[in-house]
Order: structure tokens, then C-alpha cells, then sequence
């Protein structure tokens, strides 16, 4: 039932049972739409992979080993810089328009690199698919964290990660089939249904507020709640934040505000941590990787069930992280990623340094990337990006998240440029080992810096984490003695 504490706001308590979270089917809608868009990202991702096998054998075009390693770390380059100038996009433009501005030249970029017959036409394309890239991963959360409900906020905000997945799944499949050109047109017919969605969701609520058009915030608050669903009370609570964030005009010195560091640190550790895992090494170069391992499954093969466990394990995140919690999923991700790492690692010493017969063993680095996928999808995957759109201040939101995006991107471009590197300088098992360490950092990061975020609103987790004292919530207790059931509208 519902009870009213004060004028402007209400809370949902469970009086027998369990809380049932509500699904609106707007709601589900949006989360589909905008994560369309990530599905291309994770087919971006993916396309290093199997395009640049059949790209060094084409007879089209001519691509040196040095050449290929760019080819892959074209995109995160290129993403760094999208997610700076992403910011000041979904601040301005807003989130939903910043997102369908993408759609366009990321068709473009790919159309470049399905018609290239010099490499640098290659190199184009993957830049302008970068910038998009880029853009997109900061848009996303943020639209997603400013349009769903605490209670369902982190199953729907998984979607990005899950149909991302399906991105990369899509792309193992189709290039056992295409070829390098061919699987870049495919990557440009993606845009299309993309596009289409985002015509139909409407813009944040929030950031209508935050433009001063309340009338415009209150249709698309009731197209995301259901038309039968008593908005008035969270519009109020929406203004309310809104005025407060925006009490003082925000600068560029208060990214630098002690009083919003330690949002900006945890999010910063978060991505650190997800790509220093080693994950973007192993999505752009899993065949490239089974082919150094000598696995006994087929490269290509070894890929497409790379891609589905990828995909599958993102369900298990879905079903948990609302019930488990944010913290428990990172604990577990941790710890995964950091043994399978490590298993890996010690692989790939036997065979090459210890040069003893492995074959008995050829099952084994397929088994443990399986793993250390379903680890990494568990939480450190989706967690991050949900938790960027969670911690961040409604009044830094936009710059913040722009920071953050880049630094992910950067240390993506760091990983993959240099992936082939340190393989060279300390071997293959000397780099897993490497990425292994870093996961067992992380989770004493996650231990004891990030915040349990589950089922808490926006601004219960911007006064947690600022240390801003939360408004009272009643006013006499007399008020409260005579509360009356109100209808269950939403």
C-alpha cells in the first residue's frame, strides 16, 4: 500500500510478501531502445576479432601486423575523445536526442570500412565509429539512471550490457560466414531499428526540469510510469533535486568540489578495474588468443562460444543484481576473473616456458575464458556503467560522466594497443598473471570504497555519498496516526 508522509513525496511498503519490483512495458520499451545502441557497440567491440582474420588474407586490401593492432585500437582512441565532448551533448542536446544523433555517422563510419581499399579508409571508419562509441556509453546510463524506477533500476539497467552481448555474439557468428566488408555493411544495417526505437521513447523527465519545460517533464514521466500511475509526487521530488542542484550554477571547479570527489574516484576506480581486467584484450583478439593456445576446439568455434556464454551470463546478472546487490556481484566477479586469470596464465607457462606436453589439456583456455566471461558479465561489466548513472550528482552528472567515459576509453585504448606488447615482453603468461593482479586489487577497491546502491533513489544516493543530511520525511506524528491506505496506482 501506499502512505502519504508529506506533500510531495511517497514510499511503497510491503505489508505481507516480498516487494514485487513493477515492469511498465514504457519502461522496458526505453531500456530496449537505448540498448539497440549498445548492441552496435558491442558489435564494434567484437569486429577486431573476426574481421581482422579474413582483412590480413583479403586480396581487396593489404594490412601489416602493426596496421591490425591500430585497425583494434582505433575505436577506444577514438571513444576517449567522444566521451568528452559527450558531456556537454547530453547536458545541451538532452540524453534521448544526444542519443539518436549517433545513429547517422556511426551507418557512416561502417559503410567506410565495408567500401576500403587502403587500410587508412579502415582507419577512418573505425574512428568515426569510435567517436559514436564513445558518446553512446556515456548517454546511455545517464538516460537510463534519469527514466527507471529505484526498484527495477538495476534489472533494466543491465539491459545495455545484455543486448551489447548480443552485439558481440551477432558479430562471432557472422564473421564464420562473411568477410571483413561484409560484416561492416551488416554493422551499418544495425543502425536501423536503433534509429527507428529512439523515435519512439521520449525524453528524461530530469532534464526537461532541469530546461524549465515541467509540462514536457510530466508527459514523459507518465509515458515511462503508465497512464493509470499518480506521477505528481516523484515530479515534485524531481523539481525539488533539480532546484537544489541547480541553487549554484555548475563549474568546472566543482568537478574538483571535495564534496563530490569520492563519486567521481568510485566511478573512476570502477572503470579502471573493468578494463585493466583484460577484458577488451580478450573480446577484440579471442581467436587470435585460442590460436596462441593451441586449444584443441577450433578458433572460430572457440569465438561463437565465447560470445554465448557473454551473452548468457548477463541473464544471471539480471536475475541477481536487484536481489544480491551491486557489492556481492562485484565480490564475486573479483574473485572469478582473478583464479580463471591466473589458471590461464599458468596454461600458457607450461606450454611455452615449462614446454611440457599440454595436449591432454586443450579443453582447458576455453573453459577458463568461459569463466572469466561469466565473472566479468556478472558485475564488472554492467556494474560500472549502472553505477556511473547512480553515484554521480544530478548537478555534475553530465561533465562527470563525461570524465569517466574517457577514462574508460582510455584505458580500453591502453589495453588493446598494448595487448601484443606486453605479450612480447613478458609472454603470454606473464600478461594474464598481470591481469589477474589487478582483479585482486579491485576487490579490495570494491570492498571498501563502493557503495551498496540497490533500491535507493537517485538522491538517497547523492546525500549518502555527499554527505548532505536528507530532508525529514514527516512532519507530526499525529499526521502519521491517521494514515489511510491510497489506491495502488502504479
Amino acid at each position: 500500500m501506499k502512505i502519504l508522509m508529506r506533500a510531495d513525496t511517497h514510499y511503497s511498503i510491503a505489508v505481507t510478501g516480498a516487494y514485487e519490483p513493477k515492469y511498465t512495458f514504457s519502461q522496458v520499451l526505453a531500456a530496449i531502445a537505448v540498448s539497440m545502441g549498445s548492441m552496435i557497440i558491442g558489435f564494434s567491440s567484437g569486429y577486431t576479432s573476426t574481421g581482422l582474420v579474413t582483412m590480413k588474407n583479403s586480396t581487396v586490401i593489404s594490412v601489416s601486423k602493426e596496421q591490425a593492432s591500430w585497425i583494434g585500437s582505433l575505436m577506444p582512441l577514438a571513444a576517449l575523445a567522444g566521451g568528452v565532448i559527450g558531456g556537454p551533448l547530453v547536458d545541451y542536446l538532452g540524453r534521448r536526442r544526444t542519443i539518436l544523433l549517433i545513429a547517422p555517422p556511426f551507418c557512416v563510419g561502417w559503410i567506410v570500412i565495408a567500401i576500403a581499399h587502403v587500410v587508412e579508409l579502415v582507419f577512418v571508419g573505425r574512428a568515426i565509429c569510435g567517436l559514436c562509441v564513445g558518446v553512446g556509453s556515456l548517454a546511455f546510463p545517464v538516460y537510463l539512471g534519469e527514466t527507471i524506477q529505484p526498484e527495477v533500476r538495476g534489472t533494466l539497467g543491465l539491459f545495455p550490457t545484455a543486448i551489447g552481448n548480443i552485439g558481440i555474439l551477432i558479430c562471432y557468428l557472422a564473421g564464420t560466414y562473411l568477410d571483413w566488408s561484409a560484416l561492416a555493411f551488416l554493422g551499418a544495417a544495425m543502425n536501423i531499428p536503433f534509429f527507428i526505437l529512439m523515435f519512439i521513447i521520449p525524453e528524461t523527465p530530469r532534464w526537461y526540469i532541469s530546461h524549465g519545460r515541467m509540462e514536457e517533464a510530466r508527459k514523459a514521466l507518465q509515458w515511462l510510469r503508465g497512464k493509470n500511475c499518480d506521477i505528481e509526487s516523484e515530479i515534485r521530488e524531481i523539481a525539488v533535486s533539480d532546484a537544489e542542484a541547480q541553487a549554484d550554477d555548475a563549474s568546472i571547479r566543482d568537478l574538483f568540489s571535495i564534496k563530490y570527489t569520492k563519486a567521481i574516484l568510485i566511478s573512476l576506480g570502477l572503470m579502471a578495474f573493468q578494463q585493466l581486467s583484460g577484458i577488451n584484450a580478450v573480446i577484440f583478439y579471442t581467436v587470435t588468443i585460442f590460436q596462441m593456445s593451441g586449444s584443441s576446439v577450433d578458433e572460430n568455434l572457440s569465438a561463437i562460444i565465447v560470445g554465448i556464454v557473454n551473452f548468457a551470463s548477463t541473464f544471471v546478472a539480471t536475475a541477481l543484481i536487484d536481489r544480491a546487490g551491486r557489492k556481492l556481484l562485484l565480490y564475486i566477479s573479483s574473485v572469478t576473473m582473478t583464479i580463471t586469470l591466473i589458471i590461464l596464465g599458468t596454461f600458457f607457462y607450461v606450454k611455452y616456458q615449462a614446454k611440457l606436453d599440454v595436449s591432454d589439456l586443450g579443453w582447458l583456455p576455453l573453459t577458463t575464458v568461459m569463466i572469466y566471461l561469466l565473472g566479468f558479465s556478472l558485475a564488472f561489466g554492467p556494474i560500472p556503467w549502472l553505477m556511473m548513472g547512480e553515484i554521480l550528482p544530478a548537478k555534475i552528472r553530465g561533465s562527470a560522466a563525461s570524465i569517466c567515459t574517457a577514462f574508460n576509453w582510455l584505458c580500453t585504448f591502453i589495453v588493446t594497443k598494448t595487448f601484443q606488447n606486453i605479450v612480447d615482453a613478458i609472454s603470454a603468461a606473464g600478461t594474464f598473471w598481470l591481469f589477474g593482479s589487478i582483479c585482486f586489487v579491485g576487490l579490495f577497491f570494491v570492498i571498501v570504497c563502493v557503495p551498496e546502491t540497490r533500491g535507493k533513489s537517485l538522491d538517497q544516493i547523492e546525500n549518502k555519498i555527499t554527505g548532505r543530511e536528507e530532508k525529514p520525511r514527516t512532519r507530526r506524528l499525529s499526521s502519521i496516526a491517521n494514515i489511510k491506505p491510497l489506491p495502488n496506482g502504479c
